[in-house]
């Protein structure tokens, strides 16, 4: 198994790409914590990876935007697993696809808050663990958005403009510590938030937002899941700072 013995933190992991991530993360041999505000989705899926790994796996409720329960987050894990050695940052939120100038303060704050301000408040916590711990590995879950912005998402696309430097600039100062960081960039899939990505969610608005990605599809949590996989694993332990496109040629 690639990731036996290892100990992971999956925010925003109740459904979606998170979810996946989870189950391949499990099915591959590591601990995971579950979190999501969602308390009955989170515990959905960490009841259903406990039943098939012999206990591999528990919910913990948490606002990712708040200092206080990230750390709490932080401690269950290695109280309850022994330490911490992959932090997983996929919990996102986006204001719906319109005009920049009609999006609200409130929903500008809530973007950045979860995208961009939850970065800042894992590291705080799980550095000094990883440290400890010999090293770690940090992945984002960024977006096609901040590679190859769309129009109607402008302050959403630069949140995750944001995770992709923060991204690269983290792997070049934590390297030392032998931390590794690194993002995906998804195109979009098929998950919550698709309605707000597109606007409406509609035949035509579908086809529309597939006729521009090359592969002829949304993305599936299978492809995020197999990707932060890899970079995950043993076998990236060379690769560091990169935004990894997940995308089926959207960004070429």
């Amino acid at each position: 198994m690639r990731l036996s013995n290892k100990v992971a933190i999956i925010t925003g992991s109740g459904s979606g790409f998170g979810e996946g991530i989870a189950r391949t993360f499990a099915r591959e041999g590591a601990k995971v914590v579950i979190n999501d505000l969602e308390e009955d989705r989170g515990r959905r899926v960490a009841d259903s990876i406990s039943d098939g790994h012999d206990g591999a796996a528990f919910f913990f409720k948490a606002d990712v935007t708040d200092d206080g329960a990230v750390a709490a987050m932080v401690a269950a894990a290695v109280d309850r697993f022994g330490g911490l050695d992959i932090m997983v940052n996929n919990a996102g939120y986006t204001h719906r696809n319109k005009p920049m100038l009609e999006v609200t303060e409130a929903e500008f704050d809530r973007v950045y808050a979860v995208n961009v301000k939850a970065l800042f408040l894992a590291a705080r916590h799980v550095v000094p663990v990883m440290e400890r711990r010999g090293g770690g590995v940090i992945i984002t879950t960024a977006s096609t958005a901040g590679l190859r912005p769309r129009p109607g998402l402008t302050w959403y696309n630069s949140s995750k403009g944001a995770a992709i430097v923060a991204t690269k600039s983290m792997a070049v100062e934590l390297a030392p510590l032998k931390i590794r960081v690194n993002a995906l960039c998804p195109v979009i899939g098929d998950t919550g938030m698709v309605a707000d990505f597109m606007g409406e969610d509609t035949p035509e608005r579908r086809r529309q937002f597939v006729a521009s990605i090359p592969l002829g599809r949304m993305s599936r949590p299978d492809d995020i899941a197999n990707a932060a996989l890899y970079l995950a694993s043993d076998e990236a332990e060379f690769i560091t700072g990169v935004a990894l496109e997940v995308d089926g040629g959207r960004c070429v």
